[in-house]
């Protein structure tokens, strides 16, 4: 009796541990508060996209200087990003969000009254900044205010940025068509208030830290062998280039398609910005698909259906008449963004303990070297004809092909446990 006893409240620990994961709460609230902060940044770094198509004709630019001001944004923000990261996992800094927001608000300002293309550069870069400043902080928020939902919280968070991104088209036909330049000036608006949202955030956000004091080293960081320092290695590699290749094509649909559609079809810019708002509103609502999708289907095969999923449709695009490209883009928008949040948590388990560089170094660093190839693909548009280009660009899905070499779901599972037993 006594032994059976003895054998039930031997299992009881290990029943009640089970639950143990699930059991961090999540808060929804915060969340939805930086996903809202989330698409206030990324609809004031679309102005400058939106606003591309104007300055090209006010200030005589070609396709190379306009692909420059795109690359002086990304890349600002890419290659502070991890940065920005790196110092946030040493010292967490709550109130470095709304102080990068308002280096943005300053920049947005600048590029509203910037009367030349040097000050248009440097506005730009500010708006760069605050955007490196937010999003490995921002990204921080979500995994603290996540719990045990981090795929939850990734898409949330997630989704607000990419539905910011979606409302260049919007503002380009709404705003910057009829106000010009000058138009810019409103999002001052929207920068303020994200501000004020943030100082909400940063609050809660240093009452989490007096609350969970972090330990001093993560072992799973600290005791991991040369072997698999080179697995892992090679998996990160991999996966910044995975994402460098859809940033790629993204960049060069939504910069560049616009005017191969008033090149091919002589539509108005107006009506060309509605087919790159489809294709973006449709990425955000497969960003926040994409997460639920891969806790059940797994990570590296969402990211792998996201690529090569995309390809047919891709590599038709560039022959498809005015009709089928909306159904071509609304589909092919979904696809190829169901990855974006997946790949952001995919990097965190697979280097546990430094969430804000991994997300510095997913979101930046990856997306700055889309923007340098954007900077490219300006270039051979200059030197050759456009619908050329585009058409190249219609097979870069194809590298998706590549995801068959990133570590499986269950083997990054292994890597953990083989981490917390060492």
């Amino acid at each position: 009796m006594q032994a059976a006893q003895t054998g039930t409240a031997a299992a009881q620990p290990r029943m009640q541990q089970a639950p143990q994961p699930d059991t961090k709460p999540t808060v929804l609230r915060i969340l939805l508060a930086i996903s809202i902060v989330h698409l206030f940044n990324d609809s004031i770094q679309s102005i400058i996209p939106a606003i591309l198509p104007i300055l090209k004709d006010t200030m005589n630019l070609n396709y190379m200087q306009a692909g420059i001001i795109v690359f002086a944004l990304n890349m600002t923000a890419s290659i502070m990003q991890p940065v920005v990261g790196l110092y946030s996992d040493r010292k967490p800094s709550p109130y470095m969000l709304p102080l990068g927001m308002g280096m943005t608000c300053l920049g947005v300002f600048g590029l509203a009254f910037s009367p030349n293309y040097w000050l248009i550069l440097l506005s730009v870069m500010l708006v760069g900044l605050g955007s490196a400043v937010f999003h490995p902080e921002g990204s921080r928020v979500a995994y603290m205010a996540g719990g045990s939902r981090r795929g939850l919280a990734q898409s949330i968070f997630q989704v607000g940025g990419n539905a910011g991104q979606s409302l260049a088209s919007i503002m380009t036909a709404l705003i910057f068509v009829p106000l010009g330049q000058r138009g810019a000036i409103w999002f001052t608006l929207v920068a303020g208030l994200a501000i004020v949202v943030q100082i909400y955030i940063a609050k809660w956000y240093g009452g989490y830290l007096a609350a969970h004091p972090r330990p001093v080293k993560s072992s799973a960081v600290r005791k991991v062998s040369p072997a698999r320092k080179k697995q892992i290695t090679f998996a990160v590699v991999l996966l910044v280039f995975l994402v460098f290749a859809r940033s790629w094509y993204h960049s060069g649909v939504s910069i560049y398609y616009p005017f191969y559609l008033m090149d091919k079809f002589h539509v108005s810019l107006e009506h060309a910005q509605i087919y790159i708002f489809l294709f973006a509103a449709a990425g955000a609502l497969g960003t926040f698909i994409g997460g639920p999708l891969a806790d059940r289907f797994g990570r590296r095969n969402m990211i792998f259906f996201s690529m090569l999923g995309s390809a047919p449709l891709a590599i038709v695009l560039p022959y498809a008449n005015e009709l089928w490209a909306y159904v071509i883009l609304l589909i092919n928008g979904f696809i190829i963004l169901s990855s974006f949040s997946v790949t952001v948590v995919y990097a965190q388990e697979l280097i546990p303990g430094k969430v804000g560089t991994v997300s510095g170094l997913i979101t930046g660093m990856a997306f700055g070297l889309g923007a340098l190839g954007a900077v490219a693909l300006g270039s051979l548009i200059d030197k050759f004809h456009l619908p050329v280009v585009i058409q190249m660009v219609s097979f870069l899905p194809l590298l998706g092909l590549l995801t068959f070499f990133l570590p499986s779901d269950r083997k990054l599972k292994e890597w953990a446990q083989d981490a917390d037993a060492s």
